[in-house]
């Protein structure tokens, strides 16, 4: 009996409630500096972690997130023939923590039944930590130490409510990082200066694009808000 009454409230509190949303992202990261290809879209390893959203109202949600992931820069794919003949290849992973604001294209009410399908954007700030490497004599140099910077997320998707309670995303977001040493071209300290080599005055990117998929729950906020 108790086990009925337990899924009878949970199911109450699902039907009159869809303000957050808790969820997963997978899809692939790739990276963009003074080694390997340029292309800002165009993933090179595995990514995924968990997002968290707060909707705020139709028009905007507070979103948090944790993600990892990790890509390659492979000179002998670039498209610059001066880089395919230098023949630089290493690779780092990121785990991030961001942290900031979504906003809605149209309005996107989780308070009504029926479809419900918008695109959005996504900024805030990011911490990021990486790979502390670089390279000598044509070989990376890898000395097992992690080194943390920070990052301006920009990210556009869509996302589409499948059912009540799960909605399916897919995004493209880029990290405009305050590190010029994701591949190992700019080892910060006076010991590395040898070492260093590219554009010093242009930090690193990278990207992270995939699919999200999230369940709803939670309270309607106000009654304002989504009317």
């Amino acid at each position: 009996m108790r086990i009925v009454l337990a899924i009878l409230l949970f199911g109450m509190l699902k039907v009159s409630a869809q303000t957050y949303e808790i969820g997963v992202f997978a899809g692939g990261a790739n990276g963009i500096g003074d080694v390997g290809k340029t292309n800002y879209i165009l993933p090179s390893g595995p990514a995924f972690g968990g997002i968290f959203k707060w909707n705020k109202s139709k028009r905007y949600a507070w979103r948090g997130s944790v993600l990892y992931g990790n890509f390659s820069f492979d000179d002998s794919k670039s498209n610059l023939a001066s880089r395919r003949q230098r023949g630089y290849e290493m690779d780092n992973s990121v785990l991030e923590a961001s942290v900031g604001i979504e906003f809605n294209f149209v309005d996107y009410n989780l308070h009504k039944l029926g479809p419900a399908f918008t695109p959005y954007l996504y900024t805030g700030f990011t911490y990021f930590r990486y790979d502390f490497k670089y390279f000598d004599a044509l070989e990376v140099q890898d000395i097992n130490q992690k080194e943390g910077s920070f990052a301006i997320p920009m990210t556009v998707g869509a996302k589409y409510r499948l059912n009540q309670f799960l909605i399916l995303g897919a995004e493209i977001g880029a990290r405009y990082t305050f590190t010029d040493n994701l591949d190992a071209s700019n080892p910060e300290g006076s010991n590395f200066e040898q070492f260093r080599f590219g554009n010093i005055l242009s930090d690193d990117w990278y990207m992270f694009s995939g699919f999200t998929l999230t369940y709803t729950f939670g309270r309607k906020p106000c009654q304002d808000c989504f009317e």
